[in-house]
């Protein structure tokens, strides 16, 4: 049975249109659902009204076998507090395509409480002249061409997702549950936004400035399976004083072609592909406040807090300490706009 809807639930329109990405618009709508479903549990009224918008009303294809039921005209007269609008994969096809989204971004910007775009879908943004002036962030496939195509976005092709005043981006694909976790926990707390992360199996340890280059997805992208397998090792032995002659043996290459081979490879040097996996697991831990810095430095392997916080200040500027107060869990500070 249908949930009735308080009115004071959040609106939210999810806006396709043809040949949109469908994980995208399914993603962040279960995170909705789930929300409204652990509310409901508590005694809570729905905390989210959910629409698919579209420019006309009916069936829209996505790039899958799938299509989604646009029950809502997008118009400039019911201005959701909260649009969504996904990505494609030819966005640029889209973009002309569907351009009457742009007009209408463009029109009721001023009045949308929250404009946020998933993936490619920063292009429509982009083109209704709401990003000039902002960070944000798409996939990174996409990337250059969106800053290229519009010079005055200031385009991070790193970050899961990026908050610039009312104005959201995110990367790719999965990136768009991470954001869309964020908003249900800045809208309700943090303990809701954890029950919905646990019922759907996902992690809420995915801050928003983390990169969209885990140091695993790096050594998934090495094509040498002899330098995948040393990616590997370094990975299962960050607790070891890991040097660079010790990974030239173990790959049976002189030091100097190791340190070639592994820089072309994986685009960073071993040396820093091992303190990226470090950061990436004291990342990990800061999300459990009950563990000391002391301790969160030792089980990811850093020689000291103070080694540690030195890698902390060089890729993101801030403190651990400062991490964790920040990013604890989803990367946003909780601000509930309902009960």
């Amino acid at each position: 049975m249908k949930q009735s809807v308080s009115s004071s639930a959040i609106t939210v329109d999810i806006v396709v249109y043809p040949g949109f990405k469908a994980v995208e618009a399914i993603g962040p709508m279960s995170v909705f659902e789930y929300a409204n479903l652990h509310r409901q549990r508590r005694g809570l009224a729905p905390g989210y009204d959910v629409r698919v918008a579209s420019f006309k009303l009916g069936q829209v294809r996505s790039d899958t076998l799938m299509s989604l039921d646009a029950t809502k005209v997008i118009n400039t007269l019911s201005i959701p507090h909260t649009v969504i609008v996904v990505g494609a994969r030819h966005i640029h096809d889209a973009l002309i395509e569907s351009a009457a989204i742009i007009d209408w971004i463009a029109e009721a910007a001023p009045r949308i409480d929250r404009l946020t775009s998933l993936c490619s879908g920063a292009f429509f943004l982009a083109a209704a002249g709401v990003l000039d002036g902002k960070r944000a962030t798409t996939h990174w496939g996409v990337a250059d061409r969106l800053q290229t195509d519009f010079p005055a976005v200031e385009v991070d092709a790193d970050a899961i997702f990026i908050c610039s005043d009312n104005v959201w981006t995110s990367a790719g694909v999965t990136a768009g549950m991470d954001l869309a976790l964020a908003l249900v926990e800045h809208d309700y707390g943090r303990e809701l936004a954890l029950e919905v992360a646990t019922e759907m199996v996902v992690y809420l340890k995915r801050p928003g400035s983390q990169s969209q280059f885990s140091a695993h997805l790096l050594s998934e992208r090495t094509t040498k399976p002899n330098i995948r397998g040393i990616q590997s090792w370094i990975l299962d032995n960050l607790h070891e004083r890991l040097s660079v002659a010790q990974l030239a043996e173990k790959a049976i290459m002189s030091e100097r072609h190791f340190a070639r081979v592994f820089q072309h490879e994986v685009g960073m040097s071993a040396q820093e592909f091992i303190e990226t996996c470090r950061f990436e697991r004291a990342t990990q831990l800061l999300a459990d406040i009950a563990l000391p810095l002391k301790a969160v430095a030792a089980r990811a392997c850093f020689n000291n807090e103070a080694h540690m916080r030195r890698v902390f200040l060089k890729k993101l500027g801030i403190a651990p300490k400062i991490y964790r107060e920040r990013f604890a869990t989803t990367g946003v500070t909780s601000g509930p706009v309902g009960p």
